[in-house]
């Protein structure tokens, strides 16, 4: 089975639908969160989403939490409590259901756990380093763990010494799930990237070869710009997206 995986959507449809038209037919699709938030289009992102038949996967973020008022919006910062606020305003009740009705942390066929941030705190922890992979890796116990929330795409493993490895792969990086090794894996950022690489980035999972490639797409950036604009969103939000920080 092909398996799309996307995270961090942000609102930010424009990348969305690109992202979903490169990676064309797939047998699945998973999402790990924060579908909402930054961007200037929740309602279309969460509709684009529905619209793909093989949706088998969306979990919540911190973001979407913040939104439908789970998470207090004060944890965030400014620019990111202005767009939180002006989404609240802009959701529809079908994109408010769909949001309450997401997990937070699930387990799929006893070879992956899906995160939105990481297995020990699924909506708020921040997996930056070998040091906090370390700590996460017995939180978890299936071989590989999906997460989001840095929008930085990563691969950490670690083997039988217990040591952690990290790697930061590039378009085009296939990893061979299957070596013998534990894995937290991140996709990176469909609509906000922040790895200064401007393009949306996503993943695909070959599950009966066991590999998962790493991918980028550019998306026509200035379209989303002018939406959050015409939005009265942050600027720093729109300006960020320039340089993929």
């Amino acid at each position: 089975m092909r398996i799309g995986i996307i995270s961090d959507i942000h609102a930010n449809v424009v990348a969305l639908e690109m992202v979903l038209h490169t990676i064309g037919t797939v047998d699945g699709l998973w999402c790990l969160g924060d579908v909402v938030g930054y961007g200037p289009n929740p309602n279309e992102s969460i509709k684009c989403l529905l619209a793909q038949p093989h949706l088998d996967v969306c979990l919540t973020g911190n973001h979407d939490a913040a939104v439908i008022g789970t998470a207090s919006v004060a944890d965030f910062n400014p620019e990111a409590q202005q767009a939180i606020l002006w989404t609240r305003e802009q959701l529809s009740a079908a994109s408010e259901t769909f949001l309450r009705a997401r997990p937070a942390l699930i387990e799929r066929d006893r070879e992956f756990t899906l995160a939105h941030a990481a297995p020990r705190d699924p909506i708020w922890e921040y997996i930056t380093n070998t040091a906090l992979a370390r700590e996460n890796f017995p939180h978890f116990s299936t071989p590989v763990c999906l997460v989001g929330h840095t929008h930085v795409p990563s691969i950490f493993s670690t083997g039988k010494d217990r040591s952690v490895r990290l790697q930061l792969p590039r378009d085009g990086t296939q990893l061979d799930l299957r070596d013998g090794r534990r894995y937290i894996v991140n996709p990176g950022s469909v609509g906000q990237p922040r790895d200064s690489d401007t393009r949306a980035a996503y993943a695909i999972l070959d599950d009966e070869r066991g590999t998962l490639a790493f991918h980028r797409v550019a998306y026509n950036i200035a379209e989303t710009q002018r939406r959050m604009r015409a939005a009265h969103l942050p600027a720093k939000l729109s300006a960020r997206l320039d340089y993929g920080w």
